[in-house]
């Protein structure tokens, strides 16, 4: 697959303004299975960005299925997974996502300076958290980086910094705990919709909080749950334990208020882990 993306990219550096072509996705991470996408991240200074014609033509002769609508422009698919391209190249589907320097760059300084952010978007249950753009710098695997440009963000983002360590772990403890207290009336009421939504995004929070108790960058929610299983640190049996919760949160009041109680304790043992909160996130 390594090679598949290699030539790719090759044809990606002919055009004009592309700084540099990465692997990312599953397959730079290792997780990949028999039927992932190949991702192929594109790099691009936004005063000079690449000819969005040239990247149709490309895409083309590598898929020539490919309608010039599945090329985008700029922008198309919004603030954060700024466009790209949905393609079939040798038989396997291949993502290409655009990328902004200077949007990359201030992410990473709002990072490192501990300004998390999570923003409501169409794939991402929980939101597009800001530091999903350190994650893909960190796991990425370069294919054309003639300028240095992802070694030099790469070396941003190593170690992981620590400011946004604790304000992930405080943010997210906050969140976690104010959703399963909104959970508990509902539950009382037998309300399925609001207590599952609830016991959802209280999950949600614990994982970035033991990813970040971790010390491990956080890509997106599929398979967050089970990889927390591998980190040093983390409640007993985390992943079982929300997946029975999540998968059978119930159909009344009595079992929504416990899966309400069991959620409870696995926000008490992850609070347990983390270190002493310096203070609120509510009202900052």
């Amino acid at each position: 697959m390594r090679a598949l993306a290699q030539r790719i990219a090759s044809r990606l550096a002919e055009i004009e303004g592309v700084r540099a072509v990465v692997l990312g996705g599953s397959w730079a991470r290792g997780a990949a299975g028999p039927d992932s996408d190949l991702d192929l991240g594109i790099y691009y200074q936004p005063s000079a960005p690449p000819s969005v014609r040239e990247l149709r033509r490309i895409a083309a002769e590598l898929d020539p299925h490919a309608g010039a609508a599945q090329v985008t422009d700029f922008g198309a698919w919004g603030p954060w997974v700024n466009g790209g391209a949905w393609l079939d190249i040798e038989g396997r589907p291949v993502d290409w996502l655009y990328r902004d320097l200077d949007k990359v760059d201030q992410v990473i300084d709002d990072c490192i300076a501990g300004r998390p952010t999570c923003d409501y978007y169409l794939g991402h249950p929980h939101g597009f958290q800001n530091h999903v753009y350190l994650a893909e710098v960190h796991h990425c695997q370069s294919l054309y980086d003639p300028y240095g440009t992802v070694q030099t963000l790469k070396s941003r983002v190593t170690p992981y910094p620590p400011a946004l360590r604790q304000a992930l772990i405080e943010k997210y403890l906050f969140d976690a705990a104010f959703m399963l207290d909104l959970a508990r009336k509902p539950a009382r009421r037998g309300d399925v919709f609001h207590v599952a939504g609830c016991l959802f995004r209280c999950a949600a929070a614990l994982v970035q909080v033991l990813f970040a108790l971790n010390e491990r960058y956080f890509m997106n929610e599929k398979g967050a749950v089970a990889a927390i299983e591998t980190f040093p640190r983390h409640p007993p049996s985390f992943a079982a334990r929300v997946g029975a919760i999540l998968g059978n949160p119930g159909p009344d009041a009595a079992s929504l208020y416990r899966s309400v109680a069991e959620m409870d304790g696995v926000l008490t043992e992850t609070r347990g882990l983390a270190p002493p909160l310096r203070y609120s996130w509510f009202g900052r």
